[in-house]
């Protein structure tokens, strides 16, 4: 990735709707250039995807857990991860070193809501030695695009720069 190429992602993140003239523009290149790099930086698994940015609570999910959990035995953790995968109001997961082995964020409509999901399906996850939830009061830092630059330029497995 040049610089190019940074600045093509810096705008696509915080304006994914632009268009490609607009993006062409702005990092000063022809549209057929800008739009072969976009495609490569899609290509190469940089760009994962487009999505918006939706307001959960005015979608019925103003309510928002975040889940620790524990696993009894290492081996359950394939089995876990496809669970996890299968239920709608699990939003993130992110499996852990140590303990708790995972911290997923899950959203509901309200705590009975919460409450019957927890009883009725998540305790019951494959492999669950425990959980532990705590209640979101309020998101301090919404998400945001990642920063322009790595701590560290971050070379290809095999190249020798």
């Amino acid at each position: 990735m040049d610089s190019t190429d940074r600045k093509i992602v810096a705008i696509l993140q915080s304006e994914g709707r632009i268009t490609l003239t607009d993006l062409a523009e702005k990092v000063r290149l022809s549209v057929s250039r800008c739009q072969r790099r976009v495609r490569e930086l899609e290509t190469a698994g940089i760009i994962c995807g487009y999505r918006a940015v939706v307001d959960a609570a005015a979608l019925g999910y103003g309510f928002e857990v975040l889940l620790f959990a524990t696993l009894s035995r290492p081996d359950a953790v394939t089995e876990f991860d496809a669970a996890l995968a299968d239920i709608p109001e699990v939003v993130e997961a992110q499996r852990l070193f140590g303990e708790p082995d995972y911290l997923v964020r899950v959203v509901s409509a309200d705590l009975p809501s919460y409450q019957h999901l927890y009883e009725s399906v998540l305790i019951h996850l494959p492999g669950v030695r425990g959980l532990n939830s705590t209640i979101v009061m309020k998101q301090a830092v919404h998400p945001r695009p990642l920063p322009g630059r790595p701590p560290r330029e971050v070379t290809a497995p095999g190249s020798t720069a």
